[in-house]
């Protein structure tokens, strides 16, 4: 029986570390977590925030994920999506759509979509 997820990962570019610290670590404030060593030595990085876990892996050849997505749970979506509208990420609503959540839409700096829902 499944009793709930470890992490999501999704992939970026060979050497797209710092600009996903600077996304996903700076932007939207999860911590970086620290790789296995026998890990660290692919590339890529990880990051958490309260339960979340996000894992992002190197591919070669790269393509980003334009529909498949992890969904974030967020205390104050309006705050975060204007956060990220003022740093130059686009951002759709999706409200409606999934009855008693809002949510919206955006892409990471490599194109993988990501989605904030709030209940």
């Amino acid at each position: 029986m499944i009793t709930g997820y470890d992490h999501v990962q999704v992939t970026i570019p060979r050497d797209g570390e710092d600009v996903a610290r600077t996304f996903y670590g700076e932007l939207l404030a999860m911590a970086e977590i620290p790789k296995p060593p026998a890990l660290a030595a692919r590339g890529g990085c990880w990051f958490q925030s309260g339960s979340a876990v996000i894992h992002l892996g190197v591919e070669e050849p790269f393509a980003p994920a334009r529909k498949a997505h992890p969904a974030f749970l967020v205390e104050d979506l309006d705050a975060l999506q204007t956060q990220l509208a003022d740093a130059g990420h686009e951002c759709t609503r999706a409200d409606g759509e999934i009855p008693g959540v809002v949510r919206f839409h955006t892409f990471d700096p490599f194109g993988n979509r990501i989605e904030f829902q709030q209940a």
